[in-house]
């Protein structure tokens, strides 16, 4: 009996000293990563476009990450004689310290090359485009943030670089995949034995939303499609209007602006106040709403709606494709590329120009990419004629074209552009160019698209 009373006690006991341990806390992920906004731009001094609200947000305790797509080594450099990848290390220590003027550390880089041109595809291509993505979902899945900013994926007439539009693509993509645990899984695979390199036990995270600014001058179907911020307001932590904490912000852009920033330098206060006006620094900062997955109004305050709390991933509603007739004729590259990203994303309510429109510089040529269907049981012979403005003439398109039963046939018209007049404006008005298709006498459909000529531009 004296042996099992022993023995019951030195069983409970150790059940005890069991009982009395506390538990082995598990690792999180590390919060000094953790970001209430990931800002996704192309290039070092592109986060200019949004410094103003940032400082604001920074000013109201937010916590801000940065991800480049480039780092700008194909552009101009006005300090020295370095080009290409040398000069994309300088400009990247430039933008690291631009953003560190306002305390951002997390600053990222895809590794995109810098592409001169207005088309979305050849940027997504030329930054390769899965990997650029992997990339960004691994950076979306690092930081966590509650909501993304980026340029606003379409074509517009202004400068509407490429690459602006190809990050806005990107950080549309990785919104909606970040957090599938099915897309890159090899991010979220938790590793199976010490130092394992490949898998890198991230977790799916589903930012809440997504707001774009403009890279063009459509500010008449830009209105009211989102929150405006007035950058004269007053910083609780420096005293300084939000627009001048962005300027300082600015003048670590050296290789890109040294002429700029030494008139500036040479400025008074006086003198900079009356710049603002005229410069663009001074001007409210206005953004267009992508998506909500937690609700509030389309001009609400970017954080309406937002708590702390992780959400779930959420689906893109995909809207039908449109009917087609069997014959047909559209307008293809970059145009067809965006209506069909933002049917594939929900966007549909995103604004965007019709027709579509593009600012070009004169005395270049302008390429129009068609896509001709033939859906009927029989070849098909096709008739392509131009309406054009005056002075501006067909290098090559105009004509006829056959394509064979059910297929589809791609076709280009090239059109010589006229030179500007010496004592033009810096831009015309923008003109509409018309493309008529036609098959046995009957019209089949025509593509316009509205060209505004330039003395500068970006190529096409």
């Amino acid at each position: 009996m004296g042996r099992t009373v022993a023995f019951l006690f030195a069983l409970f006991g150790m059940a005890g000293l069991v009982a009395a341990q506390e538990a082995t806390p598990l690792r999180q992920a590390d919060e000094r990563y953790k970001a209430d906004i990931l800002l996704v731009v192309a290039h070092p001094d592109d986060e200019a476009a949004a410094t103003p609200y940032l400082a604001r947000a920074l000013d109201e305790g937010k916590r801000v990450a940065v991800a480049y797509g480039t780092r700008g080594s194909s552009g101009e450099n006005q300090v020295g004689t370095e080009q290409a990848s040398a000069l994309g290390a300088i400009r990247e220590i430039e933008a690291r310290s631009s953003l560190a003027h306002f305390g951002i550390t997390n600053v990222w880089f895809l590794g995109g090359k810098d592409t001169a041109s207005q088309d979305v595809l050849q940027s997504l291509a030329n930054w390769e485009h899965g990997a650029a993505l992997e990339n960004l979902v691994r950076i979306v899945r690092l930081t966590r943030p509650e909501v993304i900013l980026t340029f606003l994926p379409g074509t517009f007439i202004g400068e509407d670089h490429g690459d602006h539009q190809a990050c806005g693509v990107l950080a549309t993509e990785a919104f909606d995949v970040a957090g599938d645990a099915t897309v890159f899984p090899s991010q979220v695979a938790a590793p199976l034995r010490r130092l394992e390199p490949y898998l890198e036990n991230l977790r799916p995270w589903q930012a809440k939303k997504i707001y774009y600014f403009p890279d063009a001058e459509r500010d008449d179907i830009f209105g009211d499609k989102g929150p405006a911020y007035s950058v004269k307001d007053i910083a609780k932590s420096s005293k300084k209007a939000y627009w001048r904490l962005a300027l300082e912000g600015f003048l670590a852009h050296h290789t890109q602006a040294k002429g700029y920033i030494d008139r500036i330098n040479k400025m008074s206060d006086a003198e900079i106040e009356k710049l603002v006006q005229t410069d663009g620094w001074g001007e409210s900062q206005h953004f267009v709403r992508g998506k909500s997955l937690v609700g509030g109004s389309v001009t609400g305050d970017i954080f309406e709606g937002i708590t702390p709390d992780a959400i779930p991933l959420a689906r893109s509603e995909v809207s039908p494709g449109p009917r087609r007739p069997e014959l047909s004729v559209e307008l293809a590259g970059p145009w067809s590329f965006y209506a069909e990203f933002r049917r594939v994303h929900g966007l549909a309510h995103l604004p965007h120009p019709e027709p579509p429109e593009i600012a070009l510089q004169a005395g270049t040529s302008l390429v129009i990419p068609l896509w001709i269907c033939n859906q009927t049981a029989s070849a098909q012979e096709f008739t392509l004629a131009v309406d054009l403005p005056s002075g501006w003439t067909v290098q090559s398109g105009a004509g006829k074209f056959s394509v064979p039963a059910r297929q589809v046939g791609a076709a280009r018209v090239e059109i010589n552009l006229p030179p500007l007049a010496e004592n033009a404006q810096r831009k015309q008005d923008a003109q509409e160019v018309t493309v008529r298709a036609e098959t046995k006498g009957q019209s089949i459909g025509a593509v316009k698209l509205r060209v505004e000529l330039r003395k500068r531009a970006l190529p096409e």
